[in-house]
């Protein structure tokens, strides 16, 4: 494929991030804030200079912004959650991406975390048998910055932010076998934010059990993942980027006793985010096209929790 000339609108931490994974495609940044920054409005951009641009952007510009990218031919990889006025707003933008044969992808590189594809190829295989229960735990040590941003620490603060990932990996492992609408808030707490910065949800259905914990007051960011299953369990312990990473799957051994275990342990930087941008050019390399079915339920079952949040005050 010729090189993928890429605007990235938004200098900050995930911008920059972005702009080291670009490498020659990068042509310059979109930034209102910065003065380091090429452009200062998407619109500014001449459009005979990119094909694709990286959204590292706030929730509320996000429609009006995939809009003006999408109906001029340009490609979207937009940083998660997808935010837009309705759900309607969905249906909307996949036409006009359709329409102008391009691709839209919500970015969420945690199904590239080598232990989250082996996790997902252990319970797609049908070795664990019957899943009985999951609980996952995403902490990082985030509150006071996100108490002093102009537009973090408001709505449902952390759920969005990082339970966006959460669900979004259950979708990864689990995908049509779960009822979206049975999430429910288990506990929300606004220990030092305006913003819940402590959330725990739950999923109950008559065949299996969820758990999702998140937080920005683990100081210590780490991740932890447990599955317990009919024939054994798998964990995982910790991402790449905060590493070492460790995967562990226990055979179960029946009627009891000592399981049969396989331990795999990475130490290595974070290669999620080079995944996920060849992934997002082989989309358009292959004409993929967009589909936004699961950002319009998982933005449906944000607002739903967030709802349940705000009815519990």
């Amino acid at each position: 494929m010729k090189k993928l000339r890429t605007i990235i609108a938004g200098r900050g931490v995930q911008g920059l991030k972005r702009q080291k994974i670009c490498g020659d495609d990068f042509v310059g940044f979109v930034d209102p804030n910065i003065a380091e920054a090429e452009f200062k409005s998407i619109t500014d951009v001449p459009l005979d200079q990119y094909d694709a641009v990286l959204g590292c952007i706030p929730d509320e510009p996000k429609s009006e912004f995939a809009r003006y990218c999408l109906n001029h031919g340009k490609h979207l990889l937009l940083e998660k959650p997808f935010w837009v006025p309705n759900e309607d707003e969905f249906v909307a933008l996949q036409e006009i991406a359709r329409a102008n044969n391009t691709v839209c992808y919500t970015a969420y590189n945690h199904r590239f975390e080598p232990h989250f594809v082996k996790m997902n190829d252990l319970i797609k295989s049908g070795k664990l048998g019957r899943i009985y229960r999951c609980r996952m735990f995403y902490g990082n040590g985030t509150a006071r910055l996100v108490r002093e941003s102009e537009w973090r620490d408001k709505g449902g603060g952390v759920l969005p932010d990082l339970g966006s990932h959460l669900l979004d990996t259950c979708q990864f492992w689990f995908d049509d076998s779960l009822d979206h609408t049975n999430w429910q808030i288990i506990s929300a707490n606004r220990f030092e934010n305006r913003a819940p910065d402590h959330v725990i949800i739950g999923y109950q259905d008559d065949k299996m059990s969820l758990e999702l914990e998140m937080t920005m007051l683990m100081w210590r960011n780490h991740f932890t993942c447990d599955v317990l299953a009919e024939n054994g369990s798998a964990h995982i312990e910790s991402l790449c980027k905060w590493g070492p990473s460790t995967f562990t799957y226990r055979e179960r051994i029946l009627p009891s006793g000592r399981p049969v275990e396989h331990q795999e342990t990475l130490v290595s930087p974070d290669p999620t985010w080079k995944i996920e941008y060849d992934y997002f050019k082989a989309l358009i390399k292959t004409n993929a096209g967009s589909d936004l079915t699961w950002d319009r339920e998982l933005f449906s079952r944000l607002n739903a929790l967030e709802q349940q949040i705000l009815r519990s005050e």
